[in-house]
């Protein structure tokens, strides 16, 4: 008899989002026996419908109230419920896989005392990783923060790595960045960093290096920064300003999916200065476009970046600004960093990740 999967579809911006997108694309391709059934908000269900053909339209936003009622109802006759973020429907009564990318929010002290944490994100986690028959997980970093702050066993924990799209890769000739990158203000050379602007990107040490490089007339380059937060956006710009870095600084909050590789793929470095992450797919990105890395040796970023980035402490800009000059000036380290991080991106792959997630599936529905 075909089992049904439905998998929770809502949220399809940021990490998650690439996350969830790439799984739909995958089973769709790869059901082995197992029929999917996508749970999408009206704005999506056309970009789902191209993923996965049984869509439900649920127009409910993630993190309320009626999320709780309407999900269970949306995923009734399904064998099992995947939900790729923590935000679990309490009352559905199947089984149920979570993915949680991160105890971010539980742990970073930027976050961990808000009332947002204490109130919805610490039990929420708790009754997800609970009421789960089995959690996902990106990283062995996230699993290791998983058990110490849930109290879970690592027997109920899976690591499945993410991917690399094909889009992100060498572009010799950059015609994409300058059919589009213009536009956006966007001139080489340029250093680049691609992420959401919260605290823990730690986007403020990167800009005090960058500074430091400026005005000590080491660097002529740009930066880039790829990426929006509402919240946390205008103290970026004040301490760009501040700095005295805010010509040379390019804020863009939004570019699309067929111009991002070409912005990678063009940048002279790209730099991660997070001071955690649960994975960190920038990273990959960036290496598979053949881009030069330099990151924070925190968190899971070494896991994804093994040998192929220069690192640095993202507690000091001294340092990070140091690692930039020496990638920069050195061409034998850019082009050893390229090279090995066109292989190390090679290691990571979405096809890989659907079939884990397959056969988990079967796992948890007792097909296997």
């Amino acid at each position: 008899m075909t089992k049904t999967v439905a998998i929770d579809a809502r949220w399809l911006v940021g990490g998650i989002g690439t996350y969830t997108e790439n799984l739909l694309q995958g089973v769709g391709q790869s059901a082995n026996g197992v029929k999917f059934h996508a749970i999408a908000r009206g704005r999506d269900v056309a970009r789902v419908r191209e993923l996965c053909p049984h869509v439900s339209v649920i127009d409910v936003p993630i993190y309320t109230v009626r999320e709780q009622f309407l999900i269970p109802r949306a995923a009734k006759g399904c064998d099992l419920l995947h939900i790729p973020h923590f935000n679990v429907p309490l009352l559905h009564r199947g089984p149920l896989v979570v993915s949680i990318m991160d105890v971010i929010y539980l742990r970073a002290p930027y976050y961990r005392n808000t009332w947002r944490s204490r109130m919805y994100a610490l039990p929420m986690l708790n009754a997800a990783a609970r009421k789960a028959e089995h959690i996902v997980t990106v990283s062995h970093y996230s699993k290791a923060q998983i058990m110490e702050t849930l109290g879970i066993a690592a027997s109920k924990i899976s690591v499945m790595h993410c991917g690399v799209g094909a889009q992100f890769r060498e572009q010799g000739d950059h015609r994409e960045l300058q059919n589009g990158g213009k536009n956006l203000g966007i001139q080489r050379p340029f250093l680049l960093y691609v992420g959401n602007l919260k605290p823990h990107k730690n986007v403020g040490t990167l800009l005090r290096a960058f500074a430091q490089l400026r005005h000590g007339k080491k660097l002529t380059h740009s930066l880039v920064i790829v990426g929006d937060d509402a919240r946390w956006k205008e103290n970026v710009v004040e301490e760009c300003q501040q700095l005295g870095i805010r010509d040379a600084t390019v804020l863009i909050p939004f570019v699309s999916a067929e111009l991002l590789p070409g912005i990678y793929a063009a940048a002279e470095l790209f730099v991660m200065p997070s001071s955690v992450e649960g994975f960190g797919l920038p990273v990959l990105e960036a290496m598979a476009c053949g881009t030069p890395v330099v990151c924070s040796n925190a968190a899971s970023l070494p896991e994804v970046a093994g040998d192929a980035a220069a690192y640095f402490d993202p507690a000091s800009s001294d340092e990070l600004a140091a690692r930039i000059e020496q990638v920069l000036q050195t061409k034998e380290l850019r082009t050893s960093l390229r090279e090995k991080g066109l292989q190390r991106a090679k290691q990571f792959s979405w096809r890989e990740f659907t079939r884990q997630h397959v056969a988990l599936y079967h796992q948890v529905m007792g097909l296997s």
